[in-house]
């Protein structure tokens, strides 16, 4: 009898993030996690060019790939690219139209442009100047956890978040959400798995809810 082989899972940490904010989750043997981190981006490089190369980190056929929040920006365009068995979101938007408010005239007025990168250091600053007030919260919890730092990265990010151009959503991305996320609101979103008592952070503070739930998410057990 042949073996069946584990379900390869990707995770890919959101903006500023590195990969020790999936420490908690805990996927049985059935599956083979694998931790994605960001790469350097190039001069003013596209994010679907982006999205290419860090489809050369993969290396298995068919994967499920899970992002959270920028990081779910990501892996759905990273679905464009290659075969995907499923695509999870976390924490994030399936289109542009589900951005709140203060980020859609962000985006128009392109503000980001003008983010001041001496403020690099203080990720409360950079944090609340990319995602609103609200982010700021829980920021002693985050530190530890958002130290992709280099300018050149955080440039590129604002830009590549702000001008992502999704106008519909993509049929195979499945979307997790906490009720009390204060960046993403759930006013503006459609279409989600509610997390009760999940926050913008919930990935850190919910990891037993993911623990539960994941396994029959990426098999189809639950949407």
């Amino acid at each position: 009898m042949q073996k069946t082989l584990p379900i390869p899972v990707y995770l890919m940490p959101g903006l500023a993030a590195n990969s020790d904010i999936f420490n908690l989750i805990r996927l049985d043997a059935r599956f083979e996690v694998c931790r994605l981190s960001w790469i350097p981006p190039r001069e003013e490089e596209p994010l679907a060019t982006y999205a290419k190369r860090m489809c050369e980190r993969i290396k298995h056929q068919n994967p499920v790939l899970l992002g959270v929040s920028f990081g779910g920006i990501l892996v759905q365009e990273m679905s464009k690219i290659i075969p995907c068995r499923k695509v999870i979101i976390v924490s994030s938007v399936r289109t542009r139209k589900e951005l709140p408010i203060h980020m859609r005239i962000t985006r128009k007025t392109k503000a980001y442009r003008f983010f001041p990168m001496h403020w690099v250091n203080n990720l409360e600053d950079f944090v609340s100047f990319a995602f609103g007030p609200a982010a700021r919260k829980r920021m002693d919890l985050n530190k530890k956890y958002l130290s992709v730092r280099d300018p050149a990265y955080l440039t590129w990010s604002l830009a590549a978040f702000f001008q992502w151009g999704q106008k519909e959503p993509l049929p195979n991305v499945t979307h997790i959400h906490g009720v009390y996320d204060l960046v993403f609101p759930i006013l503006y979103l459609k279409d989600y798995i509610p997390v009760p008592k999940g926050t913008h952070v919930m990935i850190l503070l919910r990891a037993t809810w993911f623990n539960e739930n994941l396994p029959k998410i990426i098999l189809g057990d639950k949407r």
